[in-house]
Parts: structure tokens; C-alpha cells; sequence
């Protein structure tokens, strides 16, 4: 799903995977969208035929704009076609009563917040002369199938439009006119207060509170409610399936492959921030774009970002497959053991030589050959190389380079046979 405070008046919804077994509108909003598709059909088969497109899964990514949604639907014999269902939009004079409406009571911002739409704001709303919900021959269809009606195509998109409308009212709103920043822009406008000795019209600067009276007066507040619990997976990134071009210079397959990796880093940061213990850990180091991109190429970007990636963290594609196995096994301290060939301080070295002979019975111990950091059994193949924390890293030589064989480890002799059982 799109971000709801693009500032361009357009959301883009990915396509959503078919509706087997549920309803496609849990929400009475939602109910009342779909009522005013299937009151106002002249041909109920096509509304069946719809029903059945969009919980198959045949409706694509969904464009909402003001007055119009657009999607390609495709038929049963895998045809595809451009289908629209245009809803007027509000007139400013419209919009101006209900952003006053809505100010006069919070909850109703509130509750839209919330990604809710009660009864009471829409019956306010129609009260002010404002109808938010499309009513009979409200929802006008156009499609490129030809027919004059609501064809199977239009009926389609609106049924997979109740599922979004389920999610967010705001997609309603933006339909008539207005996107979520825009509407939440006005709405904070008109919550500041006036002087009784304002002028209409006139623009006053609002003092706010004083932080030391806010804090005071902080220990009669309710407690936060607890945190909502973590998805249990990342969010779906914004679809750029549009129909129009890209700009010159811009990659939609880099940009859709940087939004899914964001997710997933999002994803994992809260999950991890809220694990018991999170606050007692230290902040760790902000990634060089180098490290960074290493980090971005373990998300399995195709070939061509692949070949971005390598070249902005200046390796090759093996290189940056070797990093990649570094950083799977261990993240920055794997990579820095990867490409550091440091020397040992005296003490360090003196620990890892008391480790190295404790690790293994004399008559068993391998024969290793010191150089810096690094302890290369006497054959060629193996390899154990020492971080700057103590811990072991198993090494294999392929292909003539040294590869990361498995994560590090405190015991050298269970590392090294991590190493040889790559073999």
C-alpha cells in the first residue's frame, strides 16, 4: 500500500490476492459502497461476473485519484481490460463545511485516525449538506470492453475497492477530492484558536503551552495504553504498476526493490526494539554505503541491481556474493573480518595462540600458518580468522578466494570444523 501522506494527489494500491471464502466488505461503510454498485446495476449477472473477477484475483493494482478509480481486470480467457468507476467530487464550498464540521468535534478526526468511519461523522456530515457515500447512480462506469453499464470489469473494481475502503476511509475522502495530508493540513488550520479580538480572515500565531506547566501536569494523564502488537510480517511495498512512464534516469525495479527492502529493515528494527532488554543494548554504528549495499544485495535483488549494488560498494559480483555470505553469517563484524587483514596486537595474539593450543590434544592440534589475523591450515583449503571481539571465523578457499564458511565462534577447533565440513 501507498503511502497516505504523498503529497501527490494519487494512491496506488497493489493488487490484492483473491477473496476465497470472506466477504468484501466487513465494514458498514464498506457495505454501503457495494449498495450502491448493486442497487444501481441494470444487469445483475455482470455484478455476479464482477463478484467472481475480484474474488479470483483478476482485478490488478488499483489507482485511486480524485473521481475516478482505475484498474486492469482481466477475464477468465486472460483478456485484459482497462476499467473506471468516476464518483464526483466535492465542491470546494462542499469541503469547506465539512472541515468546519469536522473540527467542531475531535472525535471525529479522531476516529478517521483510527482508520474509522462512524455513523455519526457521516450523519454530521450529510447533516452540514455534505454526502461522503456514493448513493443510487452515483458510482459511473467506463470501460474499454465497450459496454454502457456496469459490465463485469467496473463491477470488479468496485467490489476490490470495498476491501480498500474496509482498510482506510481516506480512500473515500481522496476519491472526492481530497488526500489524508492535505485534509489533516486544513484540519489542524482550523483548530487553532482565535482572539475574541481577531479580525476574520486574520492570521494570529498560536502561543501553545508552556513545556514546564505540560510536564507538571503530566502525572494526571492516564497511562499510555500498551503498544499494538508487531505484524507478523512486513508491510506490502507501494506497487508502481502505473500506466504512466517513468522519468528519465529513474529504475522502477531499483525503487520497488529499495520500498520492499525498507519494509523489511522497519520491520526488523521494531521487532527488535521491542524485545525485552532492547533499551540496555548499545546503538550500534550507522552503516557505510558500502556496508549498506551489501546489506541491500542480501534481499536477492535481480541481475541488473545486483550489478548497481556491486559497483556502488565498489567489488565485483563475486565480491559482492562473498559479502553477502559475510553478512548473513554475521553482519558488519562478519564483513570487517572479511576485508581486514590487520596484524594482532601482542596481547590479542598471546590469547588467541593460548586458545589455539588449549583448542586441540598436541597430537591432534593442525598444523596453522600465522599471518596477521589470520591462521591458515597447512593444507591451502581452511582458514580461521580472529575479530577484533575473539571470536573465530571459519574460512574455505573456492575457487581461489577465501569464502565465509558459517558464523564465528568462541572455540577456534569448532570453527575450523565448521570450515571442513564444507568440503
Amino acid at each position: 500500500m501507498s503511502d497516505p501522506y504523498e503529497s501527490a494527489p494519487e494512491r496506488t494500491f497493489a493488487a490484492l490476492p483473491p477473496a476465497h471464502g470472506r466477504g468484501f466488505a466487513l465494514t458498514w461503510w464498506g457495505q454501503a459502497w457495494l449498495k450502491a454498485l448493486e442497487d444501481a446495476a441494470l444487469d445483475t449477472q455482470q455484478v455476479k461476473t464482477g463478484r467472481r473477477l475480484a474474488r479470483a484475483g483478476a482485478v490488478g493494482a488499483v489507482s485511486v485519484r480524485p473521481g475516478r478509480i482505475t484498474a486492469v481486470v482481466q477475464d477468465r480467457d486472460r483478456t485484459s481490460h482497462r476499467a473506471d468507476v468516476l464518483l464526483q467530487e466535492l465542491s470546494e464550498e462542499q469541503w469547506d463545511r465539512f472541515l468546519d464540521m469536522a473540527v467542531e468535534r475531535a472525535g471525529h478526526i479522531a476516529a478517521l485516525l483510527d482508520r474509522e468511519m462512524p455513523t455519526h461523522l457521516v450523519e454530521d456530515a450529510a447533516a452540514a449538506g455534505v454526502e461522503l457515500l456514493p448513493g443510487l447512480g452515483d458510482l459511473e462506469a467506463q470501460c474499454d470492453c465497450g459496454a454502457w453499464d456496469h459490465c463485469g470489469h467496473t463491477a470488479a473494481l468496485c467490489y476490490q475497492v470495498a476491501r480498500l475502503l474496509d482498510q482506510d476511509p481516506f480512500v473515500l475522502l481522496l476519491l472526492r477530492g481530497r488526500g489524508e495530508r492535505e485534509l489533516l493540513d486544513e484540519l489542524q488550520v482550523r483548530s487553532v484558536p482565535r482572539t475574541a479580538t481577531e479580525a476574520p480572515g486574520q492570521e494570529q500565531a498560536y502561543e501553545g503551552v508552556d513545556a514546564a506547566e505540560a510536564y507538571a501536569d503530566g502525572d494526571i494523564l492516564p497511562p499510555l495504553p500498551d503498544a499494538p502488537p508487531v505484524p507478523a510480517e512486513p508491510g506490502l511495498p507501494p506497487s508502481l504498476d502505473t500506466e504512466t512512464d517513468p522519468a528519465p534516469g529513474v529504475d522502477p525495479a531499483s525503487l520497488e526493490f529499495l520500498a520492499t527492502q525498507a519494509a523489511r529493515e522497519a520491520h526488523r528494527l521494531l521487532t527488535e526494539a521491542l524485545r525485552t532488554g532492547h533499551e540496555q543494548r548499545s546503538i550500534t554504528a550507522e552503516l557505510t554505503l558500502a556496508q549498506d549495499a551489501v546489506r541491500l544485495a542480501s534481499g536477492d535483488p535481480d541481475t541488473s541491481v545486483a550489478g548497481r549494488l556491486a559497483e556502488g560498494s565498489d567489488r565485483d559480483r563475486e565480491g559482492l556474493a562473498l559479502a553477502v555470505r559475510a553478512w548473513e553469517h554475521g553482519g558488519t563484524a562478519a564483513l570487517d573480518v572479511l576485508e581486514a587483514d590487520r596484524p594482532a596486537q601482542a596481547e590479542t595474539l598471546a590469547r588467541a595462540r593460548a586458545a589455539l593450543e588449549s583448542a586441540w590434544e598436541e597430537d591432534q592440534r593442525p598444523a596453522l600458518r600465522a599471518a596477521r589475523n589470520r591462521w591458515t591450515v597447512a593444507d591451502g583449503r581452511t582458514q580461521l580468522r580472529l575479530g577484533t571481539d575473539g571470536r573465530w571465523w571459519p574460512y574455505r578457499k573456492e575457487r581461489g578466494r577465501w569464502a565465509p564458511a558459517g558464523p564465528a565462534s568462541q572455540d577456534p577447533a569448532t570453527a575450523l570444523a565448521l570450515a571442513e565440513g564444507q568440503e
